[in-house]
């Protein structure tokens, strides 16, 4: 099929959606690229963002390339040129035709490499204020935007907007060499990698609409650093935990896409060569004798799995782990998930240990949750649907919703 003919054949609306397809699933690696070039971040994301303008403008017309992404890195290259020379531009039917044979004679495999995980350590340069590191790596190298890292890290987008400018503007002003880090500088690095990759996991695996692609970029993130820092336990730990998640995914949901609870899963729909997998990773990480936050959590998800697998009650041994967890990396959703276990033996005890986070956690969808669950094991059905209610109004995920709705009826 000549050229002509395979554009005509392309279905009504291909281009937007292809132009929606590479901006979800290719917008880190290019930017990446483009920002190891410019050095300027916020340049670059604007380079970017008017190239897939000028795709949707130009691609129904003339058909989506044979390699998007090409064109999109030659666009955004030809934007940020634009931008330097200032006003040194030709006009607009050139440009379009020149981008087109850029595009044929880049149609090649693009060098993205380890680009991304080159921007990663970028983010984690000391220069940069420690809070915002994991933050400007989600936005810049997974495309998140602020509203979205804001509500993983707990705090409101308009702080996290200006956060992330600030240090990208840093980044720019103090010249940061787009480079991984040396061996020995690595290790003091990574956990601020490892923590917006999972960041970046459990955006995907809360967003129906872009799991599939965040999750799958947070996976083959955790791989490349494996292979870079094999002796790593924490990277291992993390890779570990989210294939135990993952491998779980297709039985979240029924055959009418209703959410299915965890101790209500069929295993038989698990992935169980991920599984496999997961499990060699977690006990290759305990070789190393340093247990860290990825490695608990994922030794928490293997325990829960094998609950649903044999019926064996690891009550204690889930706490304990729980225990463990909140004196290496304390945080919230830590002390949430210990309150969840803590309700099948003591419920009074986990409702105290709900209450003391209260502040902290007013919208906190799985302290609601957990809250009703609670309530609901004490017989306060009143307060228990009050919970559930609250839970369901701060969940995008129409599923869960539903089943969170559905226990008002209980």
């Amino acid at each position: 099929m000549n050229e002509a003919a395979r554009r005509s054949a392309e279905p009504p609306g291909c281009a937007p959606l292809a132009a929606a397809l590479a901006a979800r699933t290719s917008y880190g690696r290019l930017l990446a690229l483009l920002a190891s070039r410019s050095r300027d971040i916020a340049a670059a994301e604007d380079a970017l963002a008017e190239a897939l303008a000028t795709a949707l403008a130009v691609w129904p017309a003339r058909g989506v390339p044979d390699n998007p992404d090409a064109w999109l890195l030659t666009a955004a290259r030809r934007n940020i040129g634009r931008a330097r020379a200032r006003g040194a531009t030709a006009a607009r039917e050139s440009e379009t035709m020149q981008m087109l044979q850029d595009e044929r004679d880049a149609a090649g495999p693009l060098p993205f490499g380890d680009d991304r995980l080159k921007l990663l350590f970028v983010c984690t340069h000391p220069a940069i204020a420690a809070d915002v590191q994991a933050p400007l790596m989600l936005q810049t190298v997974l495309g998140l935007d602020a509203a979205r890292i804001a509500a993983s890290f707990l705090v409101s987008p308009a702080a996290m907007g200006q956060k992330l400018v600030r240090a990208k503007r840093r980044i720019r002003d103090a010249g940061i060499a787009f480079q991984v880090p040396d061996a020995a500088q690595l290790p003091a690095r990574l956990a601020a990698v490892l923590q917006a990759i999972y960041a970046a996991f459990g955006n995907g695996w809360d967003d129906l609409k872009t799991r599939d692609g965040l999750t799958s970029e947070a996976i083959w993130l955790a791989r490349l650093l494996c292979e870079l820092q094999p002796e790593q336990p924490e990277a291992i730990g993390l890779l570990a935990l989210m294939l135990h998640c993952e491998a779980r995914r297709p039985a979240r949901r029924d055959a009418a896409g209703a959410f299915v609870p965890l101790s209500a899963q069929d295993p038989q729909r698990w992935d169980a060569a991920m599984l496999h997998e997961a499990e060699a990773l977690l006990r290759f990480a305990a070789c190393f004798g340093t247990p860290g936050r990825f490695q608990l959590e994922a030794a928490i998800q293997s325990l829960h799995a094998e609950r649903v697998l044999t019926g064996a009650d690891h009550g204690t041994a889930l706490l304990a782990l729980h225990d463990l967890l909140l004196r290496i990396a304390p945080s919230a959703g830590a002390a949430v998930a210990r309150a969840a276990v803590l309700a099948e033996t003591d419920p009074a005890a986990a409702l105290d240990a709900l209450a003391a986070l209260t502040d902290r956690c007013a919208d906190y969808q799985p302290w609601w949750a957990t809250r009703a669950h609670v309530l609901r094991r004490l017989g306060d059905g009143d307060g228990a649907r009050v919970a559930a209610r609250a839970a369901a109004d701060r969940t995008g995920d129409a599923a869960v919703r539903h089943y969170l709705l559905a226990t008002l009826q209980d």
